[in-house]
């Protein structure tokens, strides 16, 4: 069996492909990325490296061939992602590719502010009419950028500003939903499977800003502001309001379009979600929150 990794050169892409190299041979994974440099390092393990990018469909029947099972990377910018995987998935389908992991989103049942979810309902809905199989993960926001994007800026400010009110959402490790994907892609049986990839507990803000502020001795205090004050915090860092590909302002990835919606919809309860997917696809407990914020206590006292 051929397994293929896109976006094999990013954060999660890299980390997908040390767990497969722990349980599957290096000569059985192809690798693609827009720059094949960058993946170097695995071509030295006896990986395959090909270049694919999302906007070039001929790249990608190339890149595609041969393969048996696929990990589908989300594209990065949204809005523009659904055109982009309608590429990705018509040419893993020329190809040959008999099943496809997709790495969703979380809370796609009913409505939802989100432009996110939307991306990635058309992505799921693609999936399901593409006519090979399919496993969906639904992965929460990344504790990681709770840590990494949001806390520091509270930090700083002495103030944790959100527009999501005391909506929750039960956040999960970057490592934990690498961890759930090498198992999907390692194993067998998880043909026409839905997993929501979620942290061990539903959190709001304003109790994870309490976490923060308790690990890092430093005061926090809450503020909630609506759609339009969060607008403007977000100008006032520099963040672009629409999405700029591989573009990141102050540790901040994505654009306030996508950030706002998804305040919108935790405030709203459209992403509480909560499961114990993680730990039946992994056979280990999620990350919590507090676990990674004790971890990284001295970088978040310094922030």
């Amino acid at each position: 069996m051929k397994l293929i990794v896109t976006g094999a050169s990013g954060n999660f892409g890299r980390a997908t492909v040390e767990g497969l190299l722990e349980r599957v041979p290096a000569e059985s994974l192809t690798l693609v990325t827009r720059d094949p440099r960058k993946l170097a390092d695995f071509a030295a393990r006896g990986c395959e490296i090909r270049r694919g990018d999302y906007d070039d469909p001929a790249s990608l029947a190339v890149a595609f061939a041969g393969g048996t099972k696929m990990l589908l990377m989300s594209a990065s910018k949204v809005g523009s992602r659904i055109p982009q995987h309608r590429r990705a998935i018509e040419a893993a389908v020329a190809a040959g590719v008999k099943h496809i992991i997709y790495t969703s989103y979380v809370g796609m049942d009913g409505p939802n502010p989100s432009l996110a979810v939307s991306d990635h309902r058309g992505t799921e809905q693609l999936l399901r009419e593409s006519g090979v199989h399919w496993t969906i993960l639904r992965n929460s926001q990344y504790i990681d950028a709770v840590i990494e994007a949001q806390a520091p800026h509270a930090l700083r400010l002495g103030k944790w500003i959100a527009s999501a009110a005391d909506g929750k959402m039960a956040q999960v490790a970057r490592t934990d939903c690498v961890a759930a994907a090498v198992a999907v892609l390692a194993e067998d049986g998880h043909e026409g499977k839905l997993y929501n990839i979620t942290g061990p507990e539903l959190l709001s803000f304003r109790e994870i800003a309490a976490i923060i502020s308790q690990v890092s001795g430093r005061p926090i205090e809450y503020v909630v502001v609506d759609d339009e004050g969060m607008y403007a915090f977000f100008d006032s860092l520099g963040v672009p309001r629409e999405a700029v590909p591989d573009h990141v302002v102050n540790a901040i990835p994505w654009s306030s379009d996508d950030m706002v919606s998804v305040e919108a919809a935790v405030r709203e309860g459209y992403l509480a979600v909560l499961t114990d997917d993680v730990e039946r696809l992994t056979g280990r407990r999620p990350r919590s929150i507090r676990e990674m914020a004790e971890e990284r206590r001295a970088e978040l006292a310094a922030a």
